[in-house]
């Protein structure tokens, strides 16, 4: 259900009112003034004329008017105990003081609606208005924010960035491994082909001549025939069907020495792809064997976090609690739960130190170019343990891959 701002309204018509109320009083006290009036004659239901001084004529000529004066103000207030010289008696009234009747006396308050008591009416509603809707607004935002939990969300967004990085940096480290294992492999293939003279890969005398023709063009290897390809075969001398028959002998000789190829490491003859492949190698087994663990608990970590930090979401501020509805509220209130215990199960395990420690680990790349020489005299003294690891993170990269 959707949260209506029920005391939100509530304040801001309060506000309307108490304005409405301000707009009445300045108005009303901006086009009338109070002036005294001189009672002349006056009846018991209250009913008199009434003499003022209008000060817009005749430079503040007196004038008279009927008027309906209040009978219940007190006697020593009429006449002719007010001014017993003269009979008269005295009572206040409103002039206006701007419009066509400028100067004009205003009707007496018994026979009109006095804008001041609406004004002071207003006032009170509007006051009350207002106190409801901050009193109750801020009961209800207590109620709704009882769950918003920022430092908690932020903790675990921190622990979860921690335990995706070491997963980034341990596929980061066997990547390298992959990669120049994968090179190292392309190599050893290479140089395969390049063994294979062009006259062992077909024997047909249909082809003898277009053999002969294309290694004087020097076309002399598997290799080179794969990568002239059966246009630049046709190009040296061959028709194209022997073009094309020798181009697929070369080709089989590749698949099948691919199929058929188990990758060495010689450290004695090693090039640079066997160096990256060495360095690569100690880089994972110097992390050691927890190094693969702390990944995996990383992963699972990480995805759980995930989940519960995307129903928490919510409660990550006090502004967005709020502007959510009361289902996801209570949501993000179990998932600001399941992240407290997550939290506090990887600080049961140490896991923060162990991720933390495993990232700078998988990072140690060593910039030092006789790097190779250490990596290599590792390898020697430790051959299985390199061999293992490779055909570990090979075969992860198969199972990957549906290889």
């Amino acid at each position: 259900m959707r949260h209506r701002p029920f005391f939100r309204w509530v304040l801001t018509l309060g506000v309307l009112v108490f304005g409405w109320s301000a707009y009445l009083y300045s108005t009303a006290s901006s086009a009338i003034q109070q002036v005294d009036l001189t009672v002349i004659s006056e009846k018991h239901d209250g009913q008199c004329t009434v003499r003022w001084k209008d000060p817009y004529h005749g430079g503040g000529r007196l004038r008279e008017s009927a008027y309906h004066c209040d009978p219940d103000r007190d006697a020593i207030l009429k006449a002719p105990g007010y001014d017993p010289d003269t009979g008269y008696g005295w009572d206040t009234g409103f002039i206006f003081t701007e419009g066509p009747h400028k100067g004009d006396l205003e009707p007496s308050q018994l026979d009109r609606t006095d804008p001041y008591a609406l004004s002071d009416a207003l006032v009170l509603i509007g006051l009350a208005l207002i106190a409801v809707g901050l009193v109750g607004g801020n009961i209800r935002g207590s109620v709704r924010l009882a769950g918003a939990r920022p430092k908690t969300v932020a903790r675990a967004r921190k622990l979860h960035e921690a335990a995706d990085q070491v997963v980034r940096d341990h596929a980061q480290a066997c990547d390298a491994v992959r990669v120049a294992w994968e090179a190292l492999r392309r190599e050893q293939i290479e140089a395969r082909l390049r063994a294979v003279p062009v006259a062992r890969l077909i024997k047909r005398a249909a082809v003898s001549r277009a053999v002969q023709n294309v290694e004087a063009a020097g076309v002399r290897t598997a290799r080179d025939v794969l990568e002239a390809g059966v246009l630049g075969l046709a190009h040296m001398g061959a028709d194209r069907r022997s073009a094309e028959r020798i181009h697929a002998a070369a080709r089989r000789r590749a698949d099948n020495i691919e199929a058929t190829l188990t990758v060495r490491v010689d450290p004695v003859h090693s090039g640079p792809c066997t160096v990256a492949l060495l360095v690569a190698l100690h880089v994972l087994l110097e992390a050691g064997a927890g190094a693969h663990r702390t990944a995996g608990a990383g992963a699972a970590l990480a995805t759980e976090l995930e989940r519960a930090l995307t129903d928490a979401e919510p409660a990550s501020g006090y502004r967005s609690m709020l502007g959510v509805s009361r289902e996801q509220r209570e949501i993000a209130r179990s998932a600001v739960s399941t992240l407290q215990s997550l939290m506090a199960g990887a600080e049961r395990d140490r896991l923060p130190a162990q991720f933390a420690q495993t990232s700078v680990d998988l990072l140690r790349v060593p910039d030092d170019p006789h790097s190779g020489v250490s990596a290599r005299a590792d390898f020697e003294s430790s051959t299985g343990q390199y061999y293992r690891l490779l055909a570990q993170v090979v075969d992860q990269q198969d199972t990957l891959t549906g290889h």
